[in-house]
């Protein structure tokens, strides 16, 4: 780092749910994907993790904004003012002229060219002068630790937030992909109208989300592994008067049921359009879980008992993608597969 190195690098992962920024391989900034905005001036109030404890509880002149939705981005000055603050927190060291950036930034692989574009210029404007994009799975894949240009094939699906995204990667490129809009994001709205059509008691997007990550499961039958009984607190629906319901691993499995079976579909749509060569690799070597939704319990062991083929568990799903970008960002010059 001489004292005329302008150029920093930093490596994004831009989920719907988290964004999480790598500096020097280091991850600097994990935080939820929420930006607090006042309504009158629209300047930036808070980012990350202020702005998520301000989510649906805001004030008539504050909205608090998820800027993607699905992996795109749906509005796109919140983003762009939420990469940017983001970027802030990386301490670059330079606090007299912002250093020029270069930018590797994971996007889902069903994205149009609209949709690349956005998220390009969205980095463009926070700041970023040489910006590549890498597919998610693509990422997920390198951040694992699979051998990506070798000639045999590997499966991945992510399941994050918005989307999940499923790829069968040989020789550096995606031989078949599928990307499905049911993701994390739908398991906790699965959630929140099973709780008020089943138990009367409103939730929140939030307390949704808790719920999944006590008590969410995907097999109606865990064993010793079961998570005891979640305690939700929440408004009556027809009274309004507090209600306290206990909720059980296996109510969540059913009602996650058939956002569950539509991936379980994709997966199998994915591996129907697989060259029958790479099929063979991909029941050698199994298919690899990562996202948030690899979190799901039970998840691995329900899809190998369906697909029959064994699934993995990535050892740090949240952060697979993440890693896989800051990868990238070392081999800029070697990987082909980085979009310019």
């Amino acid at each position: 780092m001489g004292l005329f190195s302008f150029t920093q690098e930093i490596a994004m992962d831009l989920g719907t749910a988290n964004t999480i920024i790598l500096h020097n391989g280091n991850i600097v900034v994990d935080e939820p994907s929420v930006v607090a905005l006042d309504r009158r001036s629209d300047k930036m109030i808070a980012v990350g993790e202020r702005a998520k404890m301000m989510y649906e509880k805001e004030n008539p002149d504050i909205r608090t904004v998820r800027p993607l939705r699905d992996g795109v981005i749906a509005d796109f000055n919140a983003c762009e003012q939420m990469m940017r603050g983001l970027i802030k927190k990386v301490n670059l060291g330079n606090r007299f002229f912002s250093p020029s950036l270069r930018m590797v930034i994971g996007v889902p692989s069903g994205s149009t060219e609209v949709e690349l574009r956005a998220v390009r210029d969205s980095a463009e404007h926070a700041g970023g002068r040489d910006v590549y994009l890498i597919f998610e799975p693509m990422a997920a894949a390198v951040g694992i630790g699979i051998d990506v240009e070798a000639p045999e094939g590997n499966m991945i699906v992510d399941i994050g937030g918005g989307s999940t995204e499923i790829a069968v990667i040989s020789l550096g490129g995606i031989v078949s992909n599928n990307s499905i809009r049911i993701a994390g994001d739908d398991l906790t709205a699965d959630i929140q109208e099973y709780m008020y059509r089943q138990h009367n008691v409103k939730v929140g997007e939030r307390m949704a989300e808790r719920i999944k990550i006590a008590v969410g499961a995907a097999l109606t039958d865990l064993g010793d592994d079961a998570p005891e009984d979640y305690i939700v607190f929440g408004p009556n629906r027809i009274t309004a008067l507090p209600m306290e319901v206990p909720v059980n691993y296996q109510e969540i499995a059913h009602c996650l049921e058939k956002s569950i079976a539509k991936i379980e579909t994709a997966i199998l749509s994915a591996l129907e359009n697989t060259p029958p060569e790479l099929y063979a690799d991909i029941v050698k070597n199994g298919i690899y879980l990562a996202g948030g939704g690899a979190l799901l319990r039970g998840l691995d062991k329900r899809l190998t008992d369906k697909i029959n083929i064994p699934f993995h568990v990535a050892e740090d799903p949240l952060l697979s993608v993440a890693r896989g970008t800051a990868i990238a960002l070392k081999n800029v010059n070697r990987f082909t597969f980085l979009m310019r």
